[in-house]
């Protein structure tokens, strides 16, 4: 069924709020995928804060205007699944990624973290970037580590001088 003007509007204004405040967008191509296992990729979206969408390629050019993610219209050719990482930049790239091991129909063409488009191979680098949580733990460790050394190497001297004096206490 063919969309009136104002539902295309709707949609590229729908999309265009979406990308403005997305860390990053992955798209793949879906072609040969089942209704159910689209279905499943849609429910894993949403229950790791993943923004799909299935619009027109024309449609999201017009949409990508005014966002970090305009540098994408090259890649935005086949039918594509739009993937927006709203809270941590990997999300989608990761989701696609684990979905993409169980249905060989799903498959990668572009990334981008709005610093540039990105090719299929660097799927791997953007999955692997850690959540908001992991990366403040992770600060919180590199904080915490020269202090805990600090304060072993403190406690070294008078558990020494202890052990000394147990030395010389068993020796006599």
């Amino acid at each position: 069924m063919a969309l009136g003007l104002a539902a295309k509007q709707a949609i590229v204004k729908e999309v265009n709020d979406v990308a403005s405040n997305a860390l990053s967008v992955a798209v793949a191509e879906y072609r040969g995928m089942e209704v159910a296992d689209m279905t499943q990729l849609r429910r894993q979206a949403r229950e790791q804060g993943v923004y799909l969408k299935v619009i027109r390629n024309t449609l999201a050019k017009r949409a990508f205007i005014d966002t970090k993610f305009e540098d994408m219209d090259s890649a935005l050719t086949g039918p594509l699944i739009y993937g927006f990482s709203i809270d941590a930049p990997g999300s989608a790239a990761r989701l696609f990624k684990e979905f993409a091991k169980e249905n060989k129909h799903l498959k990668v063409t572009a990334l981008s973290i709005g610093s540039g488009l990105m090719g299929a191979d660097k799927l791997d680098a953007v999955a692997s970037l850690p959540t908001r949580d992991e990366a403040l733990a992770k600060l919180l460790a590199t904080f915490k580590a020269p202090v805990s050394k600090f304060v072993r190497t403190i406690n070294e001297v008078p558990t020494k001088f202890v052990r000394v004096l147990s030395a010389i206490k068993d020796a006599k």
